[in-house]
């Protein structure tokens, strides 16, 4: 699914580097998120 610019990004969940589970939607309206994708060297991306 693919964005335009300016609509808001689907509600996710993601689990972070410490284990805790991390959703999108905890910030929506409080902070700016902003999100990286890039393949790491051990990735198979």
């Amino acid at each position: 699914m693919a964005l335009s610019v300016g609509q808001m990004a689907p509600d996710f969940t993601l689990k972070a580097h410490d284990g805790r589970v991390i959703r999108l939607g905890d910030y929506r309206g409080k902070k700016n998120v902003v999100l990286a994708f890039f393949p790491l060297a051990w990735t198979p991306v």
